[in-house]
Parts: structure tokens; C-alpha cells; sequence
């Protein structure tokens, strides 16, 4: 008979204090040396983590009414404009808006950090006058304490999977993928392979809408699956995407998380993205899971993908592994290619085992998925008609 468990035992022995927490990384020797029925009998959860660019991110902001109060529609954080149409003092900031200033050296992703450093951040904002809102534009300094509330609300994030990429053209060329070497001068990559949660479920069984994260230093949710969210991809024999897959809508509490697990960066000649830390939770509900989250970077493909052919669908060059990819190098048609990430894999261990202690202390619990996440979605292209 198969093992078996549920939420309610899996909480109550981490309330007690009894719950055996691993992360995916440690969990495959132990599944080779245990096997994957006594591996299931003795762990109640496994933890994963990613740290890597997640450029589909942002904060909504509501800043307070002053007096006399303004209807914002016209805003600005650090010269970056944010997105006024919703409320008179909300605002959603997205991470790569680049500053009217300093173009795409500076974004939105530098003003949540600095909010999340503490720094104090300039808000100017125009607005049309009305008879319930008559001042027409502020202009001062706000931290994070002296708004209402911060939300990081990201519309795509932890991708299930991702392309490697790489460049066969006769010059560099500055993408989202990072700086890609002429003629096959280099290849990039940004997954944690085996730590990356997506790639620990599969087939969405536990991670789903209302799933409890690691976000940023805190603890936040799963709000909905992410744009862009592909789940009828490509899968090997063991149920693993080999390419762009799942995607997650995240949220949590900007005011509680800190600049270890999310920071700013730049891609030269592209503009500015936010790098920021997740880690799910995956309970060990049967044997089942075992399997999904002992996976080995040796058994997670992607695709690597030819950037020098600017098209929507890009040539494939050769299908890898991630342990290929972490290996600092790649042969492709009996051609040597460097590789190098643009996640952090020491990150991406550093929050699992952060999540495992939270969890071991009783201070973070497990619950069911509200509603999973879809399963036979797949993207459109973009498609315009003429009017």
C-alpha cells in the first residue's frame, strides 16, 4: 500500500515540532541511497528557491490624502513614472519603467529598492482639480513608513523553466538574457535547475492559487497562475517542461521584506529589472512527490535558443541539461560554448534552507492550493488586425 498524507497531519507535526523539512537539493541522495517509499514515510516537506531577474514585477502604493486632498493621475517616484488611473492617491509602479532622468540606468525596481532600504523616495504628482479633490499637484519626499501600504503585486514570475540562450551572429547583442558573445561566444541561462519550484511540481498539484511563498524576506501568496502561463509545453518522459512553462502571479507586503532577497539591476543596453528571492513550499503528500522533487538537474532540459535570428521563434541550436549548463560549458556540434547564469544558484540554496528553518520552527504552514492551476493553457502570439 502507497504512503499517504494530508495537510492537516503535515501542520500538525510541524506544530509540534516533528515535521522533517528538506530541501530539494538534499532530498535526492536521499531518495538514491533510501528509495522513494522510505524517503516518503520520513519527509513531510521540501522546501526550493530561485533568486534571477523577474522583470514582470511592481508595487502598488497608496500614498495617503493630503489636505487640501489630489486626484493623481500624473506620478512620478525618483523622476520613474508610475500608473495613476486607478485611484486619486494609488499608484502601481512596474519594476522596468526607466527614469525620464536617467533613462534606463535607474527604474522602478531601484525605487522599490530604495523604499525597501529605507531611503526616502520623491513623489511629485499632477492631477485635475475637482470639487472633492481640488489641489492640482504635490511635491515632497515619502518613505516606506509614511505610506499606507506597499504591495508587490507581479504579474510573471518563477518561470517553470526557461530558455538558455545564445548568439550566432557576427556581433554582440545586449538582450534580457545578458550581454551573447558573437558566433557562439557564450551561453546564458536563468533557472535554479533542481532548487527551481515550479520544476519540483510538475504537474501543479500543490503549488496552486492561495499557495503560502517565500517572497522578498517575508511570507506571501500565489495570488493567481502568471501571464503568459504555458503549461501545454513540451514535457520529458518525467513530466518536467523542457522549455517556458508554468508561471506565477505573486504577492506579499513590501514593507517586510529586505534588500537580501530583492534588488535592482540593469542589463546593459536593455534597461532595468528586479532580481528578487522565492522559495515554495512542496508537501510530501504520497510517494508521487518524492519522485517530482528528488528531479536532478541531469534530468531538466531546455532549449538553447539562437538570439541572432531576431524572429518571435528562434531557432533551437541543441537541447541541454542543467547540469551541462552548470557546468560552465556546453558543446554543441563539437563547438565549446561558456556558459554562465543570470540566477544565483548560493541565493536560491540560502532561501530554501531559510524557507526549511521557518518551517522547522513552527513559524510557517502549509496549505492546500484554493484552486490549482490550469493545466491545458498555452500562449498566443500577438495578432493585429487592420482597422
Amino acid at each position: 500500500m502507497g504512503i499517504s498524507k494530508t495537510y492537516d497531519e503535515i501542520n500538525h507535526r510541524i506544530a509540534k515540532g516533528e515535521a522533517v523539512v528538506v530541501t530539494a537539493e538534499e532530498i535526492v541522495p536521499m531518495v538514491e541511497e533510501q528509495g522513494v517509499k522510505e524517503v516518503a514515510k520520513r519527509v513531510d516537506v521540501v522546501t526550493t528557491g530561485t533568486l534571477g531577474a523577474m522583470c514582470s514585477s511592481g508595487a502598488f502604493l497608496n500614498f495617503g490624502h493630503g489636505d487640501p486632498p489630489i486626484k493623481m493621475s500624473k506620478i512620478w517616484l525618483n523622476d520613474v513614472p508610475a500608473y495613476g488611473g486607478i485611484a486619486a492617491v494609488d499608484a502601481y509602479l512596474g519594476a522596468t519603467e526607466g527614469s525620464e532622468r536617467n533613462g534606463a540606468m535607474y527604474g522602478g525596481a531601484h525605487v522599490i529598492e530604495d523604499l525597501v532600504g529605507g531611503k526616502k523616495v520623491h513623489l511629485r504628482a499632477y492631477g485635475k482639480t475637482t470639487d472633492c479633490y481640488p489641489n492640482k499637484g504635490v511635491d515632497g519626499y515619502i518613505d516606506l513608513e509614511s505610506i499606507n501600504e506597499a504591495i508587490l503585486f507581479n504579474p510573471r514570475n518563477v518561470y517553470q523553466n526557461y530558455t538558455a540562450a545564445t548568439n550566432s551572429s557576427g556581433k554582440t547583442l545586449h538582450t534580457y538574457m545578458g550581454s551573447l558573445l558573437p558566433k557562439f561566444g557564450n551561453a546564458t541561462y536563468s533557472t535554479s535547475g533542481l532548487l527551481s519550484p515550479l520544476l519540483n511540481d510538475p504537474e501543479y498539484r500543490t503549488i496552486g492559487i492561495g499557495t503560502p511563498i517565500f517572497i522578498g524576506g517575508t511570507r506571501g501568496y500565489v495570488a493567481w497562475y502568471g501571464t503568459q502561463h504555458n503549461s501545454s509545453a513540451d514535457r520529458g518522459e518525467n513530466g518536467v517542461p523542457m522549455g517556458p512553462a508554468g508561471t506565477l502571479s505573486l504577492i506579499g507586503d513590501l514593507k517586510e521584506m529586505n534588500g537580501e532577497y530583492l534588488r535592482a539591476a540593469v542589463f546593459h543596453n536593455y534597461g532595468p529589472t528586479i532580481f528578487l528571492g522565492v522559495g515554495i513550499p512542496i508537501p510530501i503528500l504520497d510517494e508521487e512527490m518524492v519522485k517530482y522533487t528528488s528531479v536532478r538537474d541531469r534530468d531538466i532540459y531546455t532549449s538553447l535558443v539562437d538570439f541572432g535570428v531576431q524572429r518571435r521563434s528562434r531557432p533551437i541550436a541543441a537541447r541541454v541539461n542543467y547540469e551541462e549548463l552548470k557546468s560552465g560549458e556546453i558543446f554543441v556540434d563539437g563547438r565549446s560554448i561558456p556558459t554562465a547564469p543570470l540566477s544565483s544558484f548560493y541565493k536560491a540554496r540560502q532561501i530554501a534552507q531559510e524557507l526549511k528553518e521557518w518551517i522547522q520552527e513552527g513559524s510557517f504552514s502549509l496549505n492546500p492550493p484554493v484552486e490549482r492551476l490550469p493545466g491545458d493553457k498555452f500562449v498566443n502570439p500577438l495578432k493585429l488586425e487592420e482597422g
